[in-house]
């Protein structure tokens, strides 16, 4: 079961620190740190030693120059006017007084060479059993899956530290959220098992995982983990929560998550969660969820057929409440109708390719100079009303559908020829061909990427229930990292 709930550290402190790249405090840290008092802070540093510091150099460079012309001239006898002149220049240079900082202008040094730590906290411990059904105590088994997580993330290439080894030492919530500090821990995982107090107890089972707030990775780390484990065992989908009332996540000065792994007070589950077996599955599937959560797979979200007034908007507003660019392929009829939609996409730092300029097959497909016509009106009304010159394209129906068998060799041949890169793609919300309702949508999408590590996913962001399903579709692929397309990357073609 899970700690009891503590009361708060009110410590606000301003530390230097030396982070690793997965160490969110550079944004959300110091967020949540200034949410507690309500104001903005600017942090005044004041540079006496390093003036000290420049100042020495200063000289010294200047003593080195000066012993240089002297012992060699210029062969014009005016050491002395140039000498003056080279400390007019150094006293230039000279830093005046305390530099007032902003926050966002702080520059933070990544440790290039980290490897991702995980804090493994095997809940309860010594005195406290934790829920017990007979001879199982919760402990033991939070203990027994620690072990096994350990080595799993291990062989991961990660490092693990746990906070507790053994079954006879007991932890506070403070010392056990003090030990992953100490640790320099980038994320924090709690293990504990659940229990119903209840008549009926054997009717309540599955897994639960707990997050708070919804910042510093704390939430995709319970989605990656919770997601995982219940892959891995087949176990009762009991769904994320978010809580304020946990210490040890609450707390924690790092992404955090505790996951409930079953319910010992369920007879049949308290077994399967007491033998090796599944306990092996449990702990697989909390690595995989870490795994993801410092190596991610990637998809490139992209919409086809925009932009419109109403939806694209309603695309745009998800993508920039979750910080995720995405590509956009438009039709140039749609942009001259909607040209501040156009002009929003590209402001908001998406990356835009063409479609066509009327979504019409025959027209298209007609003959090669045809797509090449078309192609071409598009391409001067984007650049016309964004200012982006175009590189990426997508052909209506794909590069080989069943409008352009006659041309499309030619086509990708010329296309190519002038420097442009097309994309098809490997998955689809499959809502250009078909009426279903969001659920359905984000089934397919979910469904289509069938674990590839790179996905190309196929949107329409003119289809009222892609918006409507856009925020779970987000939500079911946690494992992924989000990316615009570039001329870059590998494209994806049929």
């Amino acid at each position: 079961m899970r700690g009891q709930k503590a009361t708060r550290n009110g410590t606000d402190g301003i530390k230097l620190v030396r982070i690793s790249p997965y160490d969110s405090r550079t944004v959300h840290g110091f967020e949540k740190r200034n949410s507690k008092s309500g104001k903005e802070r600017t942090g005044k540093i004041r540079y006496k030693g390093m003036i000290v510091a420049a100042a020495a150099i200063m000289t010294l460079i200047f003593a080195c120059f000066g012993a240089v012309y002297f012992l060699m001239g210029d062969g014009t006898g005016n050491r002395q006017e140039i000498s003056e002149t080279l400390k007019g220049k150094l006293s230039e240079r000279k830093v005046q007084g305390p530099v007032e900082v902003p926050k966002e202008e702080v520059v933070v040094l990544a440790d290039e060479q980290h490897t991702p730590r995980v804090a493994i906290d095997p809940g309860h411990g010594g005195w406290d059993g934790g829920s017990v059904r007979g001879d199982i105590l919760e402990k033991s088994i939070n203990l027994q899956l620690a072990l096994l997580l350990k080595e799993k993330v291990q062989a991961l290439g990660l490092e693990a530290v746990l906070l507790r080894e053994d079954d006879d030492t007991h932890l506070s919530l403070e010392e056990r959220v003090q030990l992953a500090q100490e640790a320099k821990a980038d994320i924090y995982v709690s293990i504990h098992q659940n229990a119903y107090d209840s008549k009926d107890v054997d009717s309540v089972s599955g897994i639960e995982t707990w997050y708070y707030g919804d910042i510093q990775g704390s939430r995709r780390l319970a989605q990656l983990i919770h997601k995982g484990t219940v892959e891995k065992t087949g176990a009762r989908d009991r769904e994320l929560r978010n809580t304020d009332e946990l210490y040890v996540i609450r707390e924690a000065a790092v992404p955090a998550c505790l996951i409930e792994t079953g319910f010992l007070s369920n007879e049949e589950e308290c077994m399967a969660l007491a033998s090796p077996e599944y306990q092996e599955k449990v702990a697989a599937g909390i690595a995989q969820g870490i795994d993801y959560y410092f190596n991610p797979k990637t998809m490139y979200l992209t919409f086809d057929d925009g932009p419109s007034e109403e939806n694209t908007a309603a695309v745009l507003d998800i993508l920039k409440a979750h910080d995720i660019k995405a590509t956009f392929f438009l039709v140039g009829e749609n942009v001259a109708k909607h040209p501040e939609m156009a002009q929003r996409i590209v402001e908001e730092g998406h990356t835009v390719g063409i479609h066509c300029y009327r979504h019409d097959y025959k027209q298209i497909y007609a003959s090669v100079d045809a797509y090449l016509e078309d192609f071409q009106k598009a391409y001067d009304i984007i650049l016309e009303t964004t200012g982006v010159e175009v590189q990426l394209f997508r052909f209506p129906g794909g590069s080989i559908n069943n409008h352009n068998k006659d041309v499309y060799e030619e086509i990708i041949a010329r296309m190519t020829e002038n420097g442009y890169i097309y994309f098809d793609w490997n998955a689809s919300l499959e809502d250009a061909v078909s009426h279903s309702d969001p659920e359905q949508l984000v089934k397919n999408g979910v469904e289509s990427t069938r674990g590839r590590k790179k996905v190309v996913m196929l949107c329409h962001d003119i289809v009222y229930n892609t918006t409507q399903c856009l925020e779970d579709l987000l939500d079911s692929l946690p494992e992924y990292k989000m990316e615009p397309l570039t001329p870059d990357v590998k494209p994806i073609q049929f």
